[in-house]
């Protein structure tokens, strides 16, 4: 049995971070989803910079809607939402068969508009209305002002992925703004079930850009504090408030493990699927990992509900006087401003080739 299988078996998701058209038209989808057991995808503004730009797959595409008049950030949208229904589609009998757990597509929002939430929310809307598929996630980021998005679009109806989330508090804020949302709706008299996942970036703490990377710390801070994340999500799973509205047909939101390549100088490319394998999560991995781990990789013991050795590491930290959650707040800054960065180099590139189109026409 491949070790997908073995990992899909265990009870974790595997959902693939990337989206591209040579993706989902060139045939690799859907060996991934047929003989890997991809049941999911995740996307994000650099995933989408490289994506348009590295290749001129969406030429045609861009001739199309320069010539309706569309440029900058709604020409992103539009070649992005092609994609985005092209592979939600391809996902859908996923999404029916496990009864809306796994089949998901993941797209976020402009990353331009963190500081803002209701500027946040009003994407958010309007993403998934563009998009229109049941088994379509809007990602919205963790941050102070993106939760409160994340309450008011999930109140509205719209399945989110809350995205950059890098601890425990980070991850219990954004559960708070996920709970709070489905108590309104069902004060309002809504439906509960509505999708959400939050998603902990893993491979952030493992970085050169980590204050906190030393070598004492090497290649162990992204899965201690993934661990305790882990038992966190398990503690509210378990809580009387999460089973109260359980009852009233509330879903779990589950826990997506995100950046999840090998961290610099690790000994195998799966690192941190082997350490972070868990039941009732998914872990979004980049396509290289995926292979690596489907080809060579091994299953160990899964995660426990504990979250294993998560607190006896976190101790090391503290004698290295690290300040976690300052830590973790520095580098949830540094991966919106990577996404930021990412967001304006395809704007400009999309602004060149909007000029292009236009004049050969």
């Amino acid at each position: 049995m491949k070790p997908t299988h073995q990992l899909h078996r265990a009870g974790q998701s595997i959902w693939l971070d990337d989206l591209s058209r040579s993706l989902v038209l060139g045939g690799r989808l859907d060996h991934y989803m047929d003989d890997l057991c991809v049941t999911g995808l995740t996307t994000n503004p650099s995933i989408v910079d490289r994506a348009l730009r590295g290749t001129s797959d969406y030429e045609t595409s861009i001739n199309y809607h320069v010539a309706r008049g569309h440029t900058g950030e709604a020409l992103v949208f539009d070649l992005v939402a092609e994609d985005v229904k092209m592979a939600a589609d391809m996902l859908h009998s996923r999404h029916v068969a496990s009864m809306g757990v796994d089949g998901w597509v993941s797209v976020a929002v402009s990353p331009m508009l963190a500081g803002d939430t209701w500027r946040t929310f009003e994407a958010a809307i309007d993403l998934h209305g563009r998009v229109d598929r049941p088994n379509v996630m809007i990602g919205i980021p963790g941050t102070r002002h993106g939760l409160s998005a994340v309450e008011e679009a999930i109140f509205q109806g719209v399945p989110v992925n809350i995205t950059l989330l890098l601890s425990r508090d980070q991850y219990l804020a954004g559960v708070n703004a996920y709970l709070r949302a489905i108590e309104r709706r069902i004060a309002a008299g809504l439906d509960p079930s509505i999708g959400s996942v939050a998603s902990v970036l893993v491979g952030n703490w493992d970085t050169p850009s980590s204050s906190g990377h030393t070598p004492m710390m090497h290649n162990r801070q992204g899965v201690a504090v993934a661990q305790d994340v882990y038992q966190a999500y398990r503690d509210v799973l378990a809580s009387e408030r999460f089973q109260r509205l359980s009852l009233m047909g509330a879903r779990a939101q589950r826990l997506v493990w995100t950046n999840t390549g090998a961290p610099p100088s690790a000994v195998a490319e799966d690192w941190y699927v082997k350490a972070l394998a868990a039941p009732k999560t998914a872990n979004a991995m980049p396509e290289r990992t995926l292979l690596a781990f489907a080809d060579h990789g091994s299953l160990a013991a899964l995660l426990s509900r504990d979250g294993g050795e998560a607190q006896r590491t976190l101790r090391l930290f503290t004698r290295a006087s690290i300040d976690l959650q300052s830590l973790a707040s520095h580098l949830q800054h540094l991966a919106l401003a990577g996404y930021v960065q990412s967001w304006n180099e395809l704007l400009r590139w999309v602004a060149e080739r909007g000029e292009v189109s236009a004049s050969a026409r």
